[in-house]
């Protein structure tokens, strides 16, 4: 976490505390909400231009053939080389526990 001094002036700085106490968390907490609040609407998702988007089809079509011609062993060694991350701390352990779920039961269906 980073650390930010800010100058504010009393008034803005009096509303906030009210703000706050009326959500029932602290000054600090109802800060970062309201910054994340308002940069994420400043955020705007751009289209990517139809050429680009045929490019990125055509890719992942060509990665799908090859991905079929794969033996079990060569998916195997594939999936036993990946790279293992943390999941994010929004995945609690239950959404984990469905999507393992899920996963299971495609391959059940597969085989």
């Amino acid at each position: 976490m980073s650390r930010l001094t800010l100058r504010l002036p009393d008034t803005l700085h009096h509303q906030l505390i009210h703000l706050a106490e009326s959500e029932g968390v602290s000054l600090n907490q109802y800060i970062v909400y309201a910054l994340t609040r308002q940069s994420s609407t400043n955020y705007i998702v751009q289209p990517l231009p139809q050429q680009e988007t045929n490019q990125q089809q055509s890719d992942f079509t060509n990665l799908l053939q090859k991905l079929g011609k794969s033996s079990p062993t060569e998916i195997e060694i594939a999936l036993s080389e990946r790279e293992t991350v943390q999941p994010e701390e929004e995945l609690t352990p239950e959404i984990i526990a469905q999507f393992q779920q899920r996963l299971q039961s495609k391959e059940k269906v597969k085989r």
